[in-house]
């Protein structure tokens, strides 16, 4: 059965409209956008724009996705993180074992045959990274790519795949090999030089995950990770706005150095977004909550408590981003990243969208129509 709202004011991805009747046919997809509505229409104050995408999610709502990999755990995430405006998330499962790896992919696989909201595919964030860029991965269960983890990068049940690895630690051969298998291949968690970062680009790699963090960094004889992502045209780069992983200055950098749509904003969250914990457990270690700071009791940070809505206030407030081009950044580029049907309010495309405030907080979510967080 259709149905009708009418935005008060609606970004559709590119453009600023005001009263626009989106009409929504029974499948989550957008039938119209018009000036006029039928009388039982309901009518959104405030700003309507297209759903967050988030490529880096590693846990919400008190569920750490490497701790229970399961269909449950995702369901948790998903309702978690649509609060904050997130619509379509990459459930992210960081070094750990094969065992773990296989159980992740089976719940995702689960999850997309449930139709679990917003969940687009996976990403693992290892186990192919190196030792001395390894921030909170536990050293234990790094790793060479091998056959087994091979057969679970094979899987056409996965929905999108992601995998970030080290270029020194994962020969061009095998990325090519990766990206043929329809693997998107991010580089991080390395401390390779910019040859090596180079060769694996020319490869078939398409992104640096949380660019500065855990990379080698910019030299002015040496390129390293970090200057090697920055003078690339084509890769991606995801940042993770919080304060805490990246200074504004750095970011503006970025936003500076490489072509526009090509930074896109991720969270790296863990799983006490959406919940009131203030602490988890990740392996042998605790990790505790300071204001929005993430530590662990070895003393690295261990991913953030940022939320995608977070980010766009933070890119748009901290530095000087227009709004409407921090809204891109959280949702169209991150999708043109994927391959992914979003960032867009459009006919024909997904009805995934969010009712923001003045405050740029939350007050509605969608998810191919389906209405998932209501203020």
């Amino acid at each position: 059965m259709a149905r009708t709202f009418i935005a008060e004011q609606l970004f559709d991805g590119e453009n600023l409209r005001t009263d626009v009747a989106v009409r929504i046919d029974a499948d989550g997809r957008i039938l119209s956008l018009a000036a006029e509505a039928p009388a039982d229409a309901r009518r959104l104050q405030g700003l309507v724009v297209p759903g967050l995408v988030d490529v880096q999610v590693n846990g919400g709502g008190g569920a750490l996705f490497n701790n229970d990999p399961s269909v449950g755990t995702l369901q948790r995430m998903s309702a978690a993180h649509a609060r904050f405006g997130t619509t379509g998330f990459m459930p992210t499962l960081i070094t750990d074992q094969v065992a773990v790896m296989r159980a992740a992919a089976e719940a995702v696989s689960a999850a997309r045959r449930e139709s679990v909201p917003g969940v687009l595919g996976v990403h693992f964030e290892g186990p192919h990274l190196s030792a001395p860029k390894k921030g909170t991965h536990e050293e234990r269960f790094i790793r060479p790519l091998s056959d087994e983890e091979l057969e679970i990068y094979a899987r056409d049940d996965l929905g999108i795949k992601m995998v970030t690895l080290a270029p020194e630690n994962v020969s061009p051969a095998d990325i090519r090999r990766l990206v043929d298998l329809g693997v998107k291949v991010c580089l991080g968690h390395s401390n390779a030089d910019g040859a090596t970062a180079s060769a694996a680009l020319e490869a078939g790699a398409s992104c640096f995950t949380h660019l500065y963090n855990a990379m080698s960094p910019l030299h002015s004889r040496e390129p390293g990770m970090v200057g090697t992502a920055l003078i690339s045209d084509e890769a991606w780069c995801g940042l993770i706005a919080d304060g805490h992983h990246v200074c504004a200055e750095a970011m503006r950098l970025a936003l500076k150095a490489k072509p526009r749509g090509k930074v896109m904003l991720v969270t790296d969250a863990m799983s006490l977004v959406g919940s009131d914990e203030t602490s988890f457990p990740l392996f042998d270690r605790v990790v505790t909550r300071d204001g929005d700071r993430l530590t662990s009791n070895t003393g690295e940070l261990a991913g953030s408590h940022l939320d995608m809505i977070g980010a766009v206030r933070n890119m748009h407030r901290w530095c000087g981003v227009d709004l409407f081009e921090a809204l891109r950044m959280a949702s169209l580029y991150p999708s043109q990243f994927l391959g992914f049907d979003g960032g867009r309010i459009a006919e024909g495309g997904r009805a995934d969208m969010i009712l923001l405030n003045d405050e740029l907080q939350v007050r509605g979510a969608w998810i191919s129509g389906r209405e998932v967080f209501a203020a």
